[in-house]
């Protein structure tokens, strides 16, 4: 059990108590310092999983944590969301007395999906999914004495609460039908089970995990959490845990034999998350909020892949490479939010091209990414997940997408048009230099990953999905 397959993770735990206890001392004006630490905890977690790109999959510590494709991948893709969260961050919380804690949260909160990516073990993935999920409540509700926020905490934690009881319960089936939590066994012996009683807790497990990802039936506190929490926060918690818990269901639902009807669970899930979405998003006027079921809607897409692991060699990499483009398309609208100042109503955002151009751009950018128009990331990544949904024969569920796609540009529409054909009606100020960096780079990454996505799917056709 070598401590170096777990550096990734000991440097953000490492950092996240570092900087929890130099905030506790920092003087209030020194209180931001906490940004470029979490920066540098970050930045050599990345080094280390960089690394651990070239060594051969394998199971370690007693076969709890996988060291493949499909973990490292992920990790490097929540830790670039984190770190381009923590440059959100400084200038929104410049009056906040403590802020410097914030950024031990967000790091526990990142560790927390690191773990959902890697976990081979149902107990390991409760671990995951609670700690997780208590950072999440932290960083949701971390502006007290504003309503909004403090009702996104609560019903993220109600809603969580629920559905971490039921994957407890799912869990507890689970080791009762096959006497053990580990994967590898777990693989071997779902043969053996009552097929009905395996799908119960399976069904049980899938909402647990359904929770992190913000899909249906445990979607509702993306809205709230999108439109009520600090908007840096809001960004990180609508992706780094999506990343994780997206590898952790893919793990899990392919230890599952063809008779047990798996898929056709997963499918239903798929098109209920993203009809779902893209309906509660038409007739939003609060542009966080719309971003809050744009995001239940993306779950939908990635499930799509999940649906048909194991049919397609593809699946696993189109996976992959669409998580990565949503994070940074994500990650560059709630950056633009960020920047002015958390303007989120619909009105507010007349004129933003005469105003503030780039921002404009940025903001066009990420929509265009998420609907999947070429030549940026979003495209290749829903392209990749269209071919390989039809290629394995769910046709069907790929035609559903297509609809959903074709809903969405609608609200996308509804910010975009008044942004370029309408004049400002009033002034806009903006946040300050470290939110339009953020801005900068997700506008960049949204495009180079567009470009460059030759090079990097063929890496990614290399992951591997353990046990």
């Amino acid at each position: 059990m070598p401590v170096g397959d777990v550096l990734p993770e000991l440097s953000v735990l490492i950092s996240a108590v570092t900087l929890l206890l130099a905030a506790s001392f920092m003087r209030e004006r020194d209180q931001w310092l906490a940004a470029p630490g979490a920066l540098i905890g970050l930045t050599v977690a990345f080094a280390f999983c960089v690394a651990q790109l070239g060594e051969a999959p394998k199971l370690t510590f007693s076969g709890v944590w996988a060291l493949d494709g499909a973990s490292i991948w992920a990790r490097l893709i929540i830790l670039v969301a984190a770190a381009l969260s923590v440059l959100l961050t400084p200038e929104w919380l410049r009056q906040d007395r403590r802020h410097g804690e914030y950024y031990a949260v967000l790091m526990l909160g990142t560790l927390g999906a690191m773990l959902l990516a890697g976990a081979t073990d149902l107990m390991q993935l409760i671990i995951a999914v609670l700690l997780s999920s208590v950072t999440g409540y932290t960083l949701a509700a971390y502006h007290r004495n504003w309503p909004l926020s403090v009702e996104a905490g609560i019903k993220y934690f109600l809603v969580g609460a629920l559905a971490n009881a039921l994957l407890v319960l799912g869990v507890t089936l689970m080791f009762g039908l096959f006497a053990t939590t580990d994967y590898g066994e777990l693989a071997s012996r779902t043969d053996d089970g009552a097929q009905s009683m395996t799908l119960v807790a399976f069904s049980l497990v899938i909402v647990g995990v359904a929770f992190k990802l913000a899909a249906v039936p445990a979607h509702t506190w993306m809205p709230d959490v999108a439109e009520g929490a600090p908007p840096p926060a809001a960004a990180f918690l609508t992706i780094a845990p999506k990343v994780g818990a997206a590898i952790a269901l893919a793990r899990f639902v392919d230890l599952f034999p063809q008779d047990i009807p798996w898929r056709s669970v997963v499918a239903t899930i798929a098109i209920a998350t993203m009809s779902v979405g893209n309906l509660g998003a038409l007739g939003q006027n609060d542009v966080r909020r719309m971003l809050g079921w744009s995001s239940v809607s993306q779950s939908g897409y990635a499930l799509m892949a999940i649906t048909v692991l194991g049919l397609d060699p593809y699946a696993l990499p189109a996976l992959l490479f669409f998580l990565a483009s949503y994070a940074v398309a994500n990650l560059a609208a709630f950056g633009v939010v960020t920047q002015l100042r958390g303007r989120t109503n619909l009105a507010d955002y007349r004129g933003l091209a005469t105003a503030h151009p780039l921002l404009a751009a940025a903001l066009i950018l990420s929509f265009l990414s998420l609907v999947g128009i070429p030549p940026l990331a979003g495209f290749v990544g829903k392209l990749a997940l269209f071919v390989t949904t039809i290629e394995s024969g769910y046709a069907w569920l790929a035609v559903v997408a297509l609809i959903n796609t074709v809903v969405s540009l609608v609200y996308y529409l509804r910010v975009l048009a008044p942004v370029y054909f309408a004049e400002p009606a009033r002034p806009m100020h903006t946040l300050g230099y470290s939110a339009a960096a953020a801005v900068v780079l997700c506008a960049f990454f949204t495009v180079s990953l567009g470009g460059l996505a030759d090079p990097l799917w063929r890496m990614l056709t290399e992951a591997t999905l353990l046990p």
